[in-house]
């Protein structure tokens, strides 16, 4: 599409869960639901493509610049952005990453990302070359450093497995996260967390924590907590699905971190559900970069109406809901064009996301 041509989209856009509109126009780069006074027989040139319309999608627990063994070069960053980019993804929460990524935000064919800085965890309690690896005392400096660093975001490491112990454990005492979660919020970040077991979530809730990250460890008791405080989850269960794998790779030396893995992904689903049904927030995330692939976020979007979301409310845990909770706008009058086509009504059956028709950036066709 050429400098001052107008894009023409016509079907069916959806604003909102209940706001469909029939046609919008994308004018330098921004959405716009009246006809531009320019067009006409004199005006730009004007692409006209029919299809439904979604705001770009959300991945809110992705790595850009990170791989299974750490930082990775700006090459490989940019392969691993495109992949997402031409799934659909078109805003990122990069929930930790190694590498520095600024460069991204200069490039107007890489999605928007929102970053959480590096991982914070317990020495030796993480995976190698990933995270800072601290002790307790030192956690609320931390913190407080990466939320000036990052874009609103801070990212804990809030249990792992104890090799002592031979199972999953909280990294952190509860002083500790209390110290460090209001420096995060003195700061204007909010503080996400790494959480597989129930063990780390009692002390990481009443220290303020504002999302959890795969939180296969709710419980019944816990849920009715989580919901009253509005603390979101990010459940990625397109990673909760290599469990059984990781288990059989480490069951000979760890058995009983094993069987939890197990009990964990047997159940992922009934906790997902249960979590929902009772008000807790959810949103997509893949857990792309580490071991998995990028581009993953239309897997996990029909994984979560399996877990029991309609699919209107999943569709809103990718695009709608997602970007307010972000606090980045969608499908708005003089709002940036970030949108995705699809030849069908995603809302009558999610895979339709795995299948864009068109895929629009800054209000201009990129894939």
């Amino acid at each position: 599409m050429s400098d001052g041509a107008v894009l023409h989209v016509r079907g069916r856009v959806l604003v909102g869960p209940e706001d469909v509109r029939d046609e919008l126009w994308v004018v330098d780069g921004r959405v716009t639901f009246s006809r531009p006074a320019a067009v006409g027989a004199a005006g730009p040139d004007v692409r006209t493509v029919r299809g439904w319309v979604l705001p770009g999608l959300v991945d809110a627990h992705c790595h850009v610049g990170l791989d299974a063994h750490g930082a990775v070069d700006a090459a490989t960053s940019e392969k691993q952005a495109l992949t997402d980019r031409d799934a659909g993804t078109l805003l990122i929460r990069d929930a930790g990453s190694a590498a520095d990524t600024r460069w991204i935000d200069d490039r107007e064919d890489l999605p928007r990302i929102v970053r959480a800085g590096r991982h914070i965890a317990r020495t030796r309690r993480y995976i190698r070359n990933y995270a800072h690896e601290i002790e307790p005392g030192d956690l609320a400096a931390y913190v407080r450093a990466e939320a000036r660093r990052g874009d609103g975001w801070v990212k804990l490491v809030g249990d792992w497995i104890d090799r002592d112990r031979g199972d999953l454990a909280a990294c952190w005492p509860g002083d500790a996260l209390a110290e460090a979660i209001a420096a995060a919020h003195e700061e204007g970040a909010r503080v996400t967390a790494h959480c597989f077991a129930a063990e780390s979530l009692p002390d990481l809730l009443a220290a303020g924590i504002d999302c959890v990250e795969h939180a296969t460890g709710l419980t019944e008791e816990l849920i009715p907590a989580f919901a009253e405080r509005g603390v979101a989850i990010v459940p990625t269960l397109v990673n909760i699905a290599t469990f059984p794998q990781l288990a059989a790779g480490g069951e000979g030396k760890f058995p009983a971190w094993a069987a939890h893995l197990r009990r964990l992904h047997e159940r992922r689903y009934d906790t997902v559900g249960a979590a929902h049904d009772a008000g807790i927030p959810v949103y997509v995330g893949t857990d792309a970069g580490g071991s998995l692939a990028h581009g993953l976020v239309a897997e996990e979007v029909a994984e979560l109406v399996k877990a029991g979301l309609t699919p209107a409310e999943a569709l809103s845990a990718a695009t709608w809901g997602a970007r307010a909770w972000l606090g980045r706008p969608g499908l708005e009058e003089s709002a940036p064009a970030d949108f995705v086509v699809y030849a069908h009504d995603p809302r009558a059956d999610v895979r339709v996301l795995a299948d864009p028709r068109l895929v629009v950036l800054r209000g201009r066709p990129v894939a």
